[in-house]
């Protein structure tokens, strides 16, 4: 019989298989390669974020447009407060902004995740810009108080840059979640550049050109970041439209979160306020600035340093690590205050101290991402910073009580951020036991 011409033909039932033939064909083996040329998960890379085309470009506009939110409260007191004679006046002012702030943004948001962020940014600007040249003109020709409080309340349609940043990262890298890391831990660090950053401007322009100068040039910086920022629109998510859905302040996971970033906002305020007390009371409150600075610059350095590592556990896993090492650092500034009273010593206490701030404020801008429905990413993480403004009004209330009633010296004060910050990391504790939904990939 002959051979089988076909013999990858398939035998049928009955048929005899053909029998292997052994020819002197080497033997293909897999040799294993050295450990060391394993291939290994990409590290991300800063300037693997920068390549993707158009990037550079939002990224410089977001920073312009960040840049005022640090200067806007510091100049408003340096010009209420010598033409009116009066710093209560001037802090009543600047507190009903960050209230009208923290009615109106999620609103904006709202209108940014259903119209596009071109669209709504530019002419919300353009009204905040309205209301800080109409408080100057307030301010400058004596008007009545009360035209103040209106003025300083509109400039609270100024939209969420960062959050807006975030966003479009979130939408560019939606499938490399290290990247996105990446990205969030570089937006914070610019965060922190910028509140760092913001009031020296402030201060130098007011005091040393005219008072209203910090304001005028925070409303020119802003819009002209806004402009450049929505003029790049090949990076801009996709509007979603009007949506029946709910607010994202109702997901599941999400409240428990706001109720986090709540105490993680009295960490913030109530450290600012008992620093600036603490200096003061050592004769030197012109320090205050410089040293809640370097604070500021610890975050920043730490946010760039966490961003270049490739994290190994999810955002949820983290965060209660993250609100640990934030309560056991802010005992350092405590402590320092308490033993030497030295503002010397206090710097490197809250430039260590600021080192945990960054790593949490982006694991919990993470978990927000992941349990935000889609389409109200914006609106979701609008609200995060609106718990943290809310944070950051109540601690700086307590740490001021705290100097002023607390027992024993005004270094007690320094206690009020250790206690939010425990606060905050029992909160995470109490709902990680629960498994939210969630709406993105983790990272």
């Amino acid at each position: 019989m002959p051979a089988d011409v076909h013999p990858s033909r398939p035998k049928g039932r009955g048929e005899l298989r053909d029998q292997p033939q052994h020819t002197r064909t080497r033997r293909r083996t897999s040799t294993p390669a050295p450990s060391g040329a394993q291939k290994r998960p990409r590290t991300p890379s800063y300037r693997h974020l920068f390549h993707i085309p158009g990037t550079r470009a939002f990224t410089l506009g977001a920073l312009l447009a960040r840049l005022p939110m640090g200067m806007f409260s510091v100049s408003a007191i340096l010009m209420i407060a010598p033409a009116r004679d009066s710093y209560a006046l001037a802090g009543a002012v600047v507190a009903t902004g960050l209230a009208a702030t923290a009615l109106v943004a999620p609103l904006t948001a709202r209108l940014v995740d259903r119209h596009g962020q071109a669209r709504v940014a530019v002419p919300a600007t353009a009204l905040a810009l309205l209301g800080g040249l109409s408080l100057i003109a307030c301010v400058h020709w004596n008007a009545p108080n009360w035209t103040l409080f209106a003025s300083y309340a509109a400039t609270a349609t100024v939209p969420n840059t960062g959050g807006m940043a975030r966003a479009r990262w979130a939408h560019l890298l939606k499938d490399d979640p290290a990247a996105l890391h990446t990205a969030n831990s570089f937006e914070q660090a610019a965060d922190e550049l910028c509140f760092m950053v913001g009031p020296v401007i402030a201060a130098f322009l007011c005091t040393s050109l005219f008072p209203e100068a910090g304001t005028l040039f925070g409303g020119i910086v802003v819009l002209t970041g806004v402009l450049v920022f929505a003029a790049q629109r090949a990076t801009e998510p996709p509007p979603s439209g009007r949506t029946a859905a709910r607010s994202p302040v109702r997901a599941p996971g999400v409240p428990s979160l706001l109720a986090v970033f709540l105490a993680m906002g009295a960490v913030f305020g109530s450290l600012e306020v008992v620093t600036v007390a603490h200096a003061d009371a050592r004769g030197d409150a012109s320090a205050a600035g410089v040293i809640l600075g370097l604070q500021a610059a610890g975050s920043c350095v730490a946010g760039l340093a966490f961003g270049a590592i490739r994290v190994t556990r999810s955002a949820d896993r983290r965060f209660p690590l993250c609100l640990a090492a934030m309560a056991v650092l802010m005992t350092l500034p405590w402590l320092t205050a308490s033993s030497t009273g030295s503002l010397l010593a206090l710097a490197p206490a809250l430039l260590v101290a600021g080192m945990a701030t960054a790593p949490t404020m982006v694991t919990a801008m993470s978990l927000i991402q992941e349990r935000t429905p889609e389409g109200q990413l914006n609106e979701g993480m609008t609200l995060a910073v609106t718990g943290l403004l809310g944070g950051i009004a109540g601690g700086s209330a307590l740490g001021g009580w705290m100097v002023d009633h607390g027992p024993g010296p005004a270094t007690t004060g320094f206690a009020v951020p250790v206690a939010a910050a425990t606060l905050a990391l029992a909160l995470s504790l109490a709902v990680s036991k629960r498994r939210p939904a969630v709406f993105r990939t983790p990272h």
